[in-house]
């Protein structure tokens, strides 16, 4: 294996049928390697940090406020260097394969929904025209092919981080890096984008890394949560959350949910008390 320690922009997604890997099935895609970042005055943010990660996967970072969450996102996307320690990437590098959503929108508010969505290409050289396509494929994937000619001052909160999500995935990453995207919206909101990306994710085959403060969308959301622990950020337990997808309603309210909210719970409690 060919280590690459690099922003990272993979390969296109071989997986975009719909149809999600199981466990057994999921390649290699890349490890955190006893990563440590420190920043000013000696400010230990992360140490000894691994995390191995497979294509399919969907793993939420859950941890209390200081844990290094964020940092450890913006490690993997190349943001910044970590300290200490490397991240393996299994495939060589190639641009646009990662995709980011951060915790506000960020879109301009001075172009289109479907000129917000080409910004990855149009950084990359490609025009307008020539992406329109693939534009037109995102928007209705989020559900917003018939807003393309709004702009933002016109959206929700909620449509506004569905053009996010859709300037995301527009140049078909192979990898999706989410810090908190749904936490300034209401429950309603919130419950409805949970459902929605776990169908854009069928759809794409994307791998995601979502970092969450949110036991109950943690569980609803991933196959894997890796909790952590603050001064110094480190993942002290991984939960296989071991229900199939697709999820639905059904699950949400069922006990097993319930079970797997209460074991998770206690895991976070647990890195609380450390």
């Amino acid at each position: 294996m060919r280590v690459w320690h690099s922003i990272p922009s993979l390969l296109f997604c071989p997986y975009s049928t719909g149809n999600l890997l199981t466990q057994t099935e999921k390649l290699p895609l890349l490890e955190l390697n006893n990563i440590g970042k420190t920043f000013a005055e000696n400010i230990v943010a992360l140490r000894d940090m691994s995390l191995a990660v497979h294509t399919g996967d969907f793993i939420s970072l859950l941890g209390p406020s200081g844990c290094g969450k964020s940092t450890a996102l913006r490690i993997l996307a190349g943001l910044t260097e970590p300290t200490v320690g490397k991240v393996n990437w299994h495939q060589k590098p190639t641009s646009g394969s990662i995709g980011i959503v951060f915790q506000e929108p960020t879109l301009m508010p001075w172009a289109t929904v479907a000129k917000n969505v080409w910004l990855p290409y149009r950084l990359h050289g490609k025009s307008f025209n020539k992406s329109m396509a693939k534009i037109s494929h995102t928007l209705e994937l989020v559900g917003l092919k018939e807003f393309s000619q709004s702009y933002p001052r016109e959206l929700s909160g909620g449509m506004k981080m569905r053009v996010s999500i859709a300037r995301a995935l527009v140049t078909d990453p192979k990898i999706i890096l989410m810090d908190e995207p749904f936490a300034a919206l209401d429950e309603i909101t919130r419950f409805k984008l949970n459902n929605d990306l776990l169908k854009i994710r069928e759809e794409s085959g994307s791998t995601i890394i979502f970092v969450t403060h949110s036991v109950f969308e943690s569980v609803f959301l991933s196959d894997r949560i890796a909790v952590m622990a603050a001064r110094p950020g480190r993942i002290i337990k991984e939960l296989n959350i071991d229900e199939p997808y697709p999820r639905d309603e059904a699950f949400r309210t069922s006990s097993k949910y319930a079970s797997m909210c209460r074991m998770t719970s206690e895991a976070l409690k647990e890195s609380m008390d450390i």
